[in-house]
């Protein structure tokens, strides 16, 4: 376990913004870096907001449309079988105001929030800056990068924290959590007097199987989703998050004053995208593909990489290479034209060995960057 302090840039970004300035420069450039779909949203979500782009987009009701908030509540009762309260949905600008929502609404100042290691950047980052301490549990390749309930209490008897905040499938790794695995965190959370925070941001892109959601163990956590992922609307900042009871006002007198309400635009995007799992599931399919071209791609160039159960990711072992993947991503891109993410984003102290691959861009892409990357590392 590791307790973290600190800003450090968010890499993936780093990169991404130094491959825009290559292809400024009429550089081609393969993007593996950034975790979005190439593909558009459903044609019928376009539809949706041309059908109201000449009507003034006012202020929405804080916690969001109410038929967005009741659409939601039918995918949770569709999808999970749970029976889930408009009221306690939160619409937000993204899972990113989520989070804030979340730890604001749920810690006091100081308080001390886990988080997995490897994991998404902006965890800490944001944490950091919001004021709260971190708290890191180190996973590892062997237990195929999965939390278990042990490694939180031996964790927390360690050092305590007030909160946990796990991603299934996650990021960088794709690794995703059984059902019985879940409800054991959940029970451990639950008696440790911790607050779980369970970040769904991948669900729907589980190649194992559906997708559970804490909402299915019971309403103690709080649950955070997006539309960026599945739905295709990274760029779209459109997302939600379900409350508990006993953290809900405070939740909404905080979206009322951060962030007032979600865009209008991107709710009425969201309302068709619910309708439109057929489309989704095809962009699904074509992940999934790429998911084993990518795998088999990298270890046929030496790479230790495995698939991962759902996200968009492959976590790749570089350490044949070198220990230095920030280093090896800058020159990934400079000589070879590919973009990844270094293994440093995501785990501050192993992350040297380790790059990180997205295969939500198109198979041509994935294959193109593969032979570039031979080439790279056989120079």
């Amino acid at each position: 376990m590791n307790e973290t302090t600190g800003l450090q840039p968010f890499y993936a970004m780093e990169i991404n913004a130094l491959a825009r300035g290559l292809e400024a420069e009429g550089r081609s450039v393969c993007h593996l870096e950034v975790g979005e779909p190439d593909a558009p949203p459903a044609p019928r979500v376009r539809d949706a907001v041309r059908d109201v782009l000449e009507r003034a987009q006012k202020y929405t009701h804080f916690a969001g449309l109410p038929a967005l908030r009741e659409g939601l509540a039918r995918y949770y009762a569709e999808q999970h079988k749970v029976a889930v309260a408009p009221d306690s949905i939160v619409v937000t600008m993204g899972s990113s105001s989520g989070f804030i929502l979340g730890f604001h609404g749920a810690f006091g100042p100081g308080a001390t929030i886990a988080v997995t290691r490897p994991g998404y950047p902006a965890y800490v980052n944001g944490l950091v800056g919001m004021g709260f301490r971190t708290v890191e549990i180190p996973l590892s390749a062997a237990n195929g990068w999965r939390l278990s309930a042990a490694e939180i209490e031996a964790s927390h008897a360690r050092t305590p924290f007030d909160g946990l905040l796990l991603a299934s499938p996650a990021n960088p790794t794709g690794a995703a959590l059984s059902r019985p695995q879940l409800a054991e965190i959940v029970a451990t959370c639950a008696r440790l007097g911790v607050r779980f925070i369970s970040d769904e941001i991948y669900h729907g892109l589980d190649y194992r199987g559906p997708s559970v959601s804490a909402l299915e163990l019971g309403r103690d956590a709080i649950v955070i989703n997006s539309f960026s992922k599945y739905y295709c609307m990274t760029g779209w900042r459109i997302g939600w998050m379900v409350v508990p009871d006993d953290l809900l006002r405070r939740t909404q007198i905080l979206q009322q004053n951060l962030f007032i309400s979600a865009p209008t635009l991107s709710q009425v995007a969201a309302i068709a995208a619910l309708d439109e799992r057929d489309y989704y599931e095809a962009q699904k399919a074509h992940y999934a593909a790429n998911r084993l071209l990518l795998g088999q791609g990298l270890r046929a160039l030496g790479l230790d990489a495995a698939e991962g159960d759902g996200a968009f990711y492959t976590y790749a072992d570089v350490g044949r290479f070198t220990n230095d993947s920030l280093r090896f991503c800058r020159d990934l891109l400079q000589q070879a034209g590919v973009a990844a993410t270094p293994g440093v984003d995501f785990d501050r102290t192993n992350g040297g060995r380790f790059v990180r691959f997205s295969y939500a861009g198109s198979r041509a892409t994935i294959e193109q960057a593969l032979e570039r990357m031979a080439g790279f590392l056989n120079r």
